[in-house]
């Protein structure tokens, strides 16, 4: 057994010095910045719903200052969260992560999901409180506090959801894991690099801060496909909008637009922008950045333009607009 106690601090690893020649084991902190309240955030959902949840976390601090926050999510979403100053630890759900994190004590543990996977983790994990939803005996997902009930009745009546509610997915979410409302924002940090990697595009590309660019986000999940315009829409609208030569116009997507992209791309002979479409989650974002205003569906791209605070014409297909602040 060991007669002391390991160091209760964020820097502490139990694996390497926290500062370069000094033992804080031996000697003690050098600077100790004390891990607090734990919590851990859940949230498996499609990557638009990971950056809604950020909207969370200004929330969580003023409720709990000193404490640490740790966030499960999918692999594809971990870039999302990366340079985020309130989160502390990032995990890609896997059997590995899973295992660590059944071996933490946590204070709180908060699901923003209603699927089998998110609420079978938060049934596992130890933590003092529990928020959000969790799963039955017989595999069926419950609002496990009382506040999570509006969310869950959300998912389970149409009517209530369609024709009544005129909450915010962020309104009613923050009263799921107990915490203030106060429209704090979506939070996504650029890095320095990415900061001067956007200043050099846009000189690549010949603009200046005299243009104002509007974007088109021309693409959507194949699992709603009738979130997207069709390519024949976006042609018709970019070119009213060029008539008016005061625009700049680019096109952003993913992987999945990339013909698309050149298709409409083709229309215009170079007059506009067509953004690489495979150089990741990232730099996908450093592209919209360039943008003054995006033009989107209910997307994953309307989420990161709202997280990179940009103006916003967004239509809607099956989703509720009023869900979206």
């Amino acid at each position: 057994m060991l007669n002391k106690e390991i160091p209760s601090c964020k820097r502490f690893s139990g694996y390497k010095p926290c500062f370069p020649d000094h033992d804080c084991w031996e000697d003690g902190c050098r600077d100790n910045v004390p891990i607090g309240i734990k919590i851990l955030i859940i949230n498996l959902d499609a990557m638009g719903d990971v950056l809604m949840t950020t909207a969370q976390l200004p929330a969580l601090k003023r409720k709990f200052p000193e404490s640490t926050i740790y966030w499960v999510t999918e692999k594809i979403s971990t870039a999302l969260l990366f340079n985020n100053h309130l989160v502390d630890h990032v995990y890609a759900y896997g059997a590995e992560s899973i295992s660590i994190l059944n071996q933490i004590n946590f204070d709180y543990v908060m699901n923003a999901d209603k699927s089998q996977g998110s609420c079978s983790l938060l049934n596992s994990v130890k933590a003092k409180h529990k928020l959000g939803f969790g799963l039955n005996g017989d595999g069926k997902i419950y609002p496990i506090n009382e506040r999570a009930y509006y969310n869950f009745k959300l998912g389970m009546d149409d009517h209530f959801k369609f024709k009544v509610n005129r909450r915010t997915g962020q309104d009613y979410l923050a009263e799921t894991f107990e915490v203030d409302y106060q429209r704090d924002e979506y939070i996504f940090n650029c890095t320095e690099d990415e900061i001067n990697f956007i200043k050099k595009y846009k000189n690549e590309v010949n603009l200046t801060s005299e243009d104002f660019v509007v974007g088109f986000n021309t693409g959507c999940s194949n699992l709603y496909p009738n979130k997207k315009m069709t390519i024949d829409q976006h042609v018709y609208l970019i070119k009213n909008i060029l008539k008016k030569s005061k625009y700049k116009i680019a096109l952003f997507g993913g992987p999945e637009d990339t013909e698309r992209n050149e298709i409409i791309y083709s229309e215009f002979k170079g007059e506009v922008i067509n953004t690489p479409t495979n150089h990741g989650l990232r730099k996908g974002a450093c592209y919209e950045s360039i943008a003054d205003l995006i033009i989107t569906g209910d997307s994953f791209g309307m989420h990161l333009a709202i997280a990179l605070k940009k103006y916003v014409i967004v239509w809607f297909g099956l989703s509720c607009w009023t869900e979206i602040d």
